[in-house]
């Protein structure tokens, strides 16, 4: 129970009519807000519709049901598009089902490991980069459905999308371009005027605009793509089970894949936590809510869904709408599940190009845009981060992305820490009674950290080692790693080699520890160990 402890076990405490009524309203709100983007997120990873809401209904309310947060909404996101369809193009829809089960294994190991908490030290530029790179690709990929055009097939690689897209250019449907803009007009006209509508404004734009679009293009006949058209509606019965078709030969090229989903998943829905945490003045639990994560992706698939993760949107949509307990998610999945049930066949005249308005008004929201404009009062190491992790993601692929981005965020981080630390011989002001040894009996005080990139410190004493005496003070030095130890011992072994006492001051804490645990401290004598450089002093220049 410790272990596995869903939020949901301790919703209950004080709970009341009162607070039931919220949650069964914001879920109604939050599971009409789903719809639209559900479908849309499904279309544009290259599923049929249904994928998307089936993923709303059954990894949603698995996720609310499990989570370590009272509030986290989830479901299909848009961070999932690019790999998703990325999956579908190379390896087929049955494999990509077979990744989203991997993947759920994978975040339910990575919880029950108590790894959540590492996610969270993933530096921010890479954070930025990606997601960035991730809404500006979502905003190409509905360039087609946006203006209409004609291509039978749109790869998934940047360039040559950008070719195909090219190369059609001249098969804009006016139509279908007046459709997108007139619901992309309604979708921020309505944010703006949503606080001044009273009850009306629990209803979000992106609802508003579908239906009015579906309205106009059922009633006109209008001469554009609609979900009938394209996929011939979306069914409306219950998602049913359905064992997925394991191949082992493939298998094996899944793991990456997998990887890549588990990640992206952990990071967005503890991302999404985190901002819940702030507007809701409450601690999610990480591990719990990555637990959850892979239970609801290894039982998506089963019933044709894709990869689900926290979605900051809707939770946001649920927290708005009073919304305070997972409750809040269960009725949004039930929402769901009923408009398929009873209103699926409305949706076979709802136009694609509207849903691509939907998504290039998420994408915009989804990036961090104002970031690239205040780069310039950052350091090169951050701006080369975020620009390559964007820039890569786009580009070439996610995982590249945000190794190459860790990369530049640890060699930048190793140089910060490397150059904090300091090495400084004492001063005869402070120290006189060094005054008449200088060149015999010196003392060093070393501050910051001994790691391995920080040994050069060492190697400096080394050159300038004194004839009889060398005093080194750690008083100041937070940390030790092996490899600090490591040039710790060479030091010594160098100074036994050249008949030079080494003494050590001001050894505490961690680099006590692991002094003791290297062997290194075992091996100095009582005279070669002091408390303070003062002590040490005093007992070289007086003996």
């Amino acid at each position: 129970m410790l272990i596995f402890h869903p939020k949901i076990l301790d919703a209950f405490k004080g709970y009341n009519r009162s607070l039931l009524a919220k949650d069964v309203l914001s879920g109604i709100t939050v599971g009409i807000v789903a719809l639209p983007l559900a479908m849309a997120f499904a279309i544009a990873s290259g599923l049929k519709p249904e994928a998307g809401i089936f993923t709303a209904i059954v990894a949603g309310g698995l996720i609310s049901l499990l989570g370590g947060s009272r509030v986290q909404i989830g479901g299909p996101a848009g961070a999932f598009i690019v790999i998703v369809y990325g999956i579908v193009e190379r390896y087929g829809i049955p494999n990509l089902l077979l990744a989203t089960a991997m993947s759920g294994v994978f975040l339910f190991l990575m919880g029950l490991m108590r790894l959540g908490t590492l996610v969270r030290f993933i530096p921010i530029a890479v954070i930025i980069g990606f997601t960035n790179g991730i809404a500006c690709l979502i905003g190409l990929s509905q360039i087609k459905d946006f203006f209409g055009l004609t291509v039978e097939k749109m790869p998934a690689q940047f360039f040559p999308m950008l070719q195909t897209l090219y190369a059609a250019a001249d098969t804009v449907n006016i139509v279908a371009l007046g459709i997108a803009c007139f619901s992309l007009m309604i979708i921020v006209a309505w944010k703006l005027i949503q606080k001044k509508l009273g009850w009306l404004g629990h209803i979000p734009g992106t609802v508003v605009a579908m239906v009015i679009a579906t309205l106009i293009t059922g009633l006109f006949n209008l001469p554009v793509d609609t979900i009938g058209s394209r996929f011939g509606g979306i069914p409306s019965s219950l998602p049913h089970f359905e064992w997925i078709s394991i191949s082992w030969g493939t298998a094996q090229y899944m793991v990456t894949p997998a990887l890549t989903l588990a990640l992206l998943g952990a990071i967005e829905s503890l991302l999404c936590a985190r901002v819940a945490d702030s507007l809701i003045h409450d601690r999610h639990d990480s591990n719990q809510e990555l637990m959850a994560q892979g239970v609801a992706n290894l039982v998506s698939p089963f019933f044709g869904g894709m990869p689900a993760t926290g979605t900051i949107a809707r939770t946001v949509t649920n927290i708005e709408s009073g919304g305070t307990t997972p409750i809040a998610g269960i009725v949004h999945a039930c929402t769901l599940l009923i408009i398929i049930l009873f209103a699926a066949p409305l949706a076979k005249d709802i136009p694609l190009a509207s849903l691509a308005a939907i998504l290039m008004f998420v994408a915009w929201n989804m990036g961090e845009w104002r970031k690239f404009v205040d780069l310039k009062q950052f350091r090169l190491p951050y701006q080369l981060t975020i620009l390559s992790v964007f820039t890569l993601t786009v580009i070439l692929d996610l995982t590249i992305a945000v190794q190459v981005g860790l990369l530049f965020a640890f060699i930048t981080f190793i140089y910060r820490i490397s150059s904090l630390s300091r090495c400084e011989q004492a001063d005869t002001q402070q120290y006189p009674a060094l005054e008449n040894y200088q060149g015999r009996i010196d003392a060093y005080r070393i501050y910051g950290a001994i790691f391995f990139g920080a040994v050069k410190l060492l190697e400096k004493i080394e050159q300038k080692l004194p004839s009889q005496i060398l005093l080194l003070d750690l008083k100041n030095v937070i940390y030790i790693d092996t490899s600090g130890m490591e040039a710790i011992s060479e030091l010594a072994h160098l100074c036994k080699i050249r008949n030079i006492k080494l003494i050590i001051c001001g050894l505490d804490h961690q680099p006590h520890e692991m002094a003791q645990r290297s062997g290194y401290l075992q091996t100095l004598e009582l005279d070669c160990l002091y408390p303070d450089l003062a002590t040490g002093i005093a007992a070289v220049t007086h003996s």
